[in-house]
């Protein structure tokens, strides 16, 4: 992760649980991850955020599936058939391990599934295992029995 550390991800984070956003910022912060994290509480906020977005674009969208307005399966599949959008790595953060979930985020495309874990410190990890991925293989999306991230 040492060749992050300079640069200043555009990250964004996609979640309708203020609680979990939090968190999710703390462990950002504490990674000490040059980062700018943008959080939207809803897909069709997120999606009106990226069409009008000004380059750079984000490094990688963090994506819950169960929001309001609009679902993260809705935006994820917004985002693949996008061409301006279709290459940011999205990766699906949910409470979720519900095996049709999982499919389905795969078959959208997203590139890794990350059921939230429960303590703060796996999030953290969670976080870091994502970012320390190298642009390539976080846009690539692996075979399925990869997809799923887990921290124990």
């Amino acid at each position: 992760m040492n060749n992050l550390i300079n640069n200043n991800l555009n990250i964004f984070l996609t979640d309708d649980d203020l609680d979990d956003c939090k968190f999710f910022s703390d462990a950002l912060n504490e990674l000490k991850i040059n980062s700018i994290l943008t959080v939207t509480s809803n897909g069709v906020e997120l999606m009106d955020v990226l069409v009008t977005v000004v380059p750079p674009p984000p490094y990688v969208i963090f994506l819950d599936l169960n929001l309001p307005k609009k679902n993260g399966f809705e935006c994820l599949k917004e985002i693949r058939d996008n061409k301006k959008l279709m290459n940011i790595p999205v990766v699906v953060l949910s409470t979720s391990s519900n095996r049709d979930f999982i499919e389905q985020s795969y078959k959208y495309g997203a590139n890794y599934y990350i059921c939230k874990p429960k303590s703060f410190s796996l999030l953290k990890k969670s976080i870091e295992t994502v970012l320390s991925l190298d642009k390539k293989m976080l846009s690539t999306q692996p075979s399925i029995d990869k997809f799923v991230l887990t921290h124990n």
